[in-house]
């Protein structure tokens, strides 16, 4: 009797001291699109222009039409990085991704984005900020069966590695890289680009499934160029084929009719298809 009473309370206490399993990780909540704002904050862009830039992310993203793109997807939530890069040696992930289904959750990214403190350096590395954006993508806490890495700047890349290089990692890894070049007529260090900037971005930055590049023909347009190409990018859309040429060029545009007086000035946009 006494070795039973003995081997019951030797059972117990191995009943107590056996480790709890730990729960099941929970699975990833999921999303339409993973999208990462890349945004150029490198010295050629002046505090103006940088305010600019910024209004125009926090409007756009809490735009009832663009909230409406969102919650028009299959999933209807989108989850959203915002991420600013200068040279090689500066990028910085300024909001984390955030899982954005609704005008509430935009409107409190906005206002985030508002708060965030701004920093500005030399150079501009394009290839610096695809690594980057790379690394941000690889860490999303969210599932999607797209990812797209959204660039914008002001200038070629003049720092860090080849940019090519790092546009075909991603797209390597099915990642879609979309551009937002700002054209002005200030030259960048004193030198005017090789070739014009929208050209540069079509043909060394942008790739993937679907790519396209939206020119903001300056800063003052910047905030309807990045409305138009946040529409396209969550919901997938195809841009108007007006032209089809080779493979590494332009397969359709849709540029602006000439400005009149009373008519402002429009944002070029443009596909490409790899």
């Amino acid at each position: 009797m006494r070795r039973r009473s003995l081997l019951a309370v030797a059972g117990a206490a191995a009943l107590v001291a056996r480790p709890r399993r730990a729960p099941a990780q929970a699975a990833a909540e999921p999303v339409d699109v993973l999208l990462v704002l890349a945004i150029d904050v490198s010295r050629s862009i002046d505090e103006d222009e940088a305010k600019l830039q910024r209004e125009g992310y926090r409007n756009a993203v809490s735009d009832p039409v663009v909230v409406e793109a969102i919650r028009g997807g299959m999933i209807g939530a989108v989850g959203l990085a915002y991420v600013e890069w200068a040279g090689a040696e500066y990028q910085r992930l300024v909001l984390p991704w955030t899982r954005i289904a609704g005008a509430g959750d935009a409107q409190a990214w906005s206002e985030k984005l508002a708060e965030a403190p701004r920093a500005s350096l030399s150079w501009t590395s394009i290839s610096g900020a695809l690594d980057f954006s790379r690394s941000v993508l690889a860490e999303a806490p969210f599932e999607a069966t797209r990812r797209v890495v959204d660039v914008s700047g002001d200038g070629v890349n003049n720092s860090g590695g080849p940019v090519e290089a790092g546009r075909d990692r991603l797209v390597a890894e099915g990642v879609t890289i979309n551009g937002l070049p700002i054209v002005n007529d200030r030259p960048t260090f004193g030198r005017m680009p090789a070739m014009p900037l929208d050209e540069y971005y079509r043909e060394n930055v942008v790739g993937g499934p679907g790519a396209f590049v939206i020119v903001a023909e300056d800063f003052l347009s910047f905030g309807v160029a990045v409305k138009r190409k946040l529409i396209r990018e969550i919901a997938a859309r195809p841009g108007p084929a007006r032209r089809w040429a080779s493979q590494r060029s332009i397969s359709s545009i849709d540029r602006p009719k000439a400005a009149t007086p009373s008519a402002s000035r429009s944002p070029t946009m443009s596909v490409l298809s790899r």
